[in-house]
């Protein structure tokens, strides 16, 4: 079996900010995992401030592959050395590696596969991948001027999504309200599900008050209102007036094992009790370590949906696929493929208020 490691930059259409900065380009490793003549393949796409491998040139990690003649056992056993918590912990690796072999072993039960013109992208048959069923998803408004970002808001909501996101926390408190404000008078809580991500950027000090000023709007969740690790997290969520959805504490956490940070992820949760995870499987360190947190949440009654780490089209499709399984109601974040210029081709497709697949 042999492993190829392929990267490419990708640069945004326009700039992607957050309270965290800017984003203007994003370089992401495209993983082909071969054998008997059939190519799984996978993408890894870091986030330089965010993944644990984001300062890691991947390519260094991944040269001793490119030599070896790698086995099953030697796939099983990097999975494992690369998991979430450990010092050797490569997430983005991970996942796309994962989301090749996937592919490679669901090729390998097709028959005659190795002699057909045409070999299927997904490795996930159902509904979605069949091209029958979309998934719901929220449309995204990144952080510029109020007035811009509104415009943004209408043009989406125009084009059919009836679930905005709003990136908020860096520009002048009373300016977002009064923006979200004019949105709420003009779309009902019915007509129009409206979230916010703050990546962090409310001081924790005056977070509650914040989101209680926000509150009057009918929102849905606030996304990581404070910065990670921060020791009233546990009171924010308790007397938070709106759902508390947490993505970014979940980074170099295990969802079942004591690891390099000293808390797993059950432990983490029972304390924290968010209402909601966000699940963002590049930064996770794969799918099957997602379903385990899918589980774990289900476990403590708190809610999940899984939204992109900005991945190219591949790993953007591999997520959708395997989202899919789940049948989801809520809206995911799914949506982010036409952020970029010189992207992957694209097996998917944004209509409306869903993502399909293009079997």
């Amino acid at each position: 079996m042999r492993f190829e490691i392929f990267p490419h930059t990708m640069e945004f259409v326009k700039p992607a900010k957050t309270s965290r900065g800017e984003y203007h380009q994003k370089t992401s490793y495209l993983i082909h995992l071969s054998d008997a003549g059939l190519v799984g393949v996978g993408e890894a796409a870091p986030l330089p401030d965010l993944s644990v491998d984001g300062a890691i040139d991947l390519r260094l990690i991944a040269e001793n592959l490119l030599k070896k003649n790698l086995q099953s056992q030697d796939v099983e056993s990097l999975l494992e050395l690369w998991e979430p918590g450990t010092v050797d912990s490569m997430p983005s690796l991970r996942f796309a590696l994962h989301c090749a072999w996937n592919h490679l072993q669901y090729l390998k039960t097709l028959p005659d596969i190795a002699t057909s013109p045409i070999k299927p992208n997904h490795w996930i048959k159902n509904g979605f991948t069949s091209g029958k069923t979309g998934i719901p998803i929220n449309g995204l408004v990144w952080m510029n001027h109020v007035e811009a970002m509104y415009e943004e808001a209408i043009a989406k909501i125009n084009a059919g999504f009836n679930c905005i996101k709003f990136k908020v926390g860096a520009l002048d408190f009373d300016e977002e309200c009064k923006m979200i404000e004019k949105i709420r008078k003009n779309f009902s809580a019915f007509q129009l599900e409206i979230r916010l991500d703050a990546n962090g950027g409310f001081d924790e000090d005056t977070a509650l008050e914040q989101i209680q000023e926000l509150s009057r709007f009918d929102i849905h969740s606030i996304e990581q209102p404070v910065k990670t690790r921060c020791p009233e997290l546990d009171r924010i969520c308790r007397f938070s007036k709106i759902s508390i959805a947490l993505d970014e504490e979940l980074i170099g956490v295990h969802p079942d094992k004591m690891g390099t940070i000293e808390r797993d992820g059950k432990t983490f949760l029972q304390w924290a009790k968010p209402h909601y995870i966000i699940l963002k499987p590049t930064l996770l360190g794969g799918l099957d370590l997602a379903d385990r947190w899918i589980k774990l949440a289900s476990d403590l009654n708190i809610g999940w949906w899984c939204t992109s780490a900005l991945e190219g089209n591949v790993g953007l499709s591999s997520i959708a696929q395997w989202v899919s399984q789940y049948q989801p109601s809520i809206h995911q974040g799914l949506g982010t493929g036409s952020l970029f210029k010189e992207n992957y081709d694209s097996h998917t497709r944004v209509i409306g208020n869903k993502i399909w697949y293009l079997p």
